[in-house]
C-alpha cells in the first residue's frame, strides 16, 4: 500500500522531467494553448496554476522565483504583466484541459491544455505574416 501517491513519473527520470514540465509551462504561457498527451496535460495543469498564482503577488522574492522556475525571463514578465492582470479575480482555476482524441501513431491519448480566458493571437507570435513572406520572396528574386 503505497501512502499518498507522489507525481507521475511519465516513464523519465527525475532531470528529464522537470525539464519536460519546465518547457511545456514555457510553452503554455508563450502560446497560451498546446497540444499534448493525456497524462503530460493533467501533470502541467497543477504546475502552471501554481506559477500564475506566484505571479500575481508582485514582491521580490516571487518574482525571483518565478525567473528560477521557468528560467526564462520573457515568459516570466508575461506571467507577471499580462496573465496576472487578466487573472487577479479569479481565485485558481487558471487552465483547462480538453480531451483531443487519439494520436495516429500510436493511439496516445492526446489532449489541449489552455489558459481559460487566452487571448486567441498568442497562438500566433512566431508564424509571419503573409505580407512579409510575400516581401521577403520579392526581394530574393529581385536580388537574383
Amino acid at each position: 500500500m503505497r501512502h499518498r501517491f507522489g507525481n507521475k513519473k511519465l516513464n523519465r527520470t527525475s532531470e528529464h522531467r522537470k525539464a519536460l514540465i519546465k518547457n511545456m509551462l514555457n510553452s503554455l504561457i508563450k502560446y497560451e494553448q498546446i497540444t499534448t498527451t493525456l497524462p503530460k496535460a493533467k501533470v502541467l495543469k497543477p504546475q502552471a496554476d501554481k506559477i500564475i498564482t506566484l505571479g500575481k503577488n508582485n514582491k521580490l522574492q516571487n518574482i525571483k522565483s518565478l525567473i528560477s522556475k521557468l528560467q526564462d525571463t520573457k515568459s516570466a514578465n508575461k506571467v507577471r504583466k499580462t496573465l496576472a492582470k487578466r487573472y487577479e479575480t479569479r481565485n485558481g482555476g487558471y487552465t483547462r484541459i480538453i480531451k483531443a482524441g487519439f494520436r495516429y501513431g500510436d493511439n496516445a491519448p492526446l489532449a489541449i491544455i489552455e489558459f481559460v480566458d487566452r487571448d486567441i493571437e498568442a497562438k500566433k507570435v512566431d508564424r509571419k505574416k503573409k505580407d512579409d513572406k510575400k516581401k521577403s520572396e520579392e526581394k530574393k528574386t529581385v536580388s537574383a
